[in-house]
């Protein structure tokens, strides 16, 4: 049972964020501003189609919200708070990828910037600047963030 008393199961939403860094830009992201409610800043990402691994639902929603062609590198992390997105219970499995080029806002994204992620001109959305400072500490001591709740 999910823990609710009227029976039904109810699982999270499988999601996917991308981490894009791009060759020659140090220190930058790629982040998207959502055309949609949640409006603001966010890693590109999305939901996972049925039938879809996760992996290729990460270099869909680049290049759906982008415009990029991106190699994803590695998994990166889970996050699962229920609270992450005020929409619905999702559940992101978060990888890190690398493109080349000029992002262009598609899909969903009003644009598409690269920029670093104390530079944006608004906060991000969702969970997103937890997962972008899990990132940055990733980057700089190459521990990857504990498991929590």
């Amino acid at each position: 049972m999910s823990g609710n008393d009227s029976g039904e199961y109810k699982n999270p939403t499988p999601t996917v964020d991308i981490l894009i860094e791009i060759d020659g830009r140090p220190g930058e992201l790629v982040f998207i501003e959502r055309g949609n409610e949640p409006k603001g800043f966010a890693l590109p990402g999305g939901f996972v189609d049925e039938g879809e691994w996760a992996i290729d639902a990460a270099v869909r929603e680049a290049k759906e919200e982008t415009e990029l062609d991106v190699e994803i590198t590695e998994l990166f992390h889970v996050y699962s708070d229920p609270s992450r997105d005020r929409r619905m219970h999702t559940m992101s499995t978060v990888f890190i990828g690398r493109a080349k080029g000029t992002p262009v806002g598609g899909d969903d994204a009003k644009r598409a910037i690269i920029s670093a992620p104390d530079a944006l001109s608004s906060p991000l959305v969702f969970d997103h600047a937890t997962i972008v400072a899990d990132y940055a500490a990733y980057k700089q001591r190459g521990v990857r963030p504990p498991p929590r709740r």
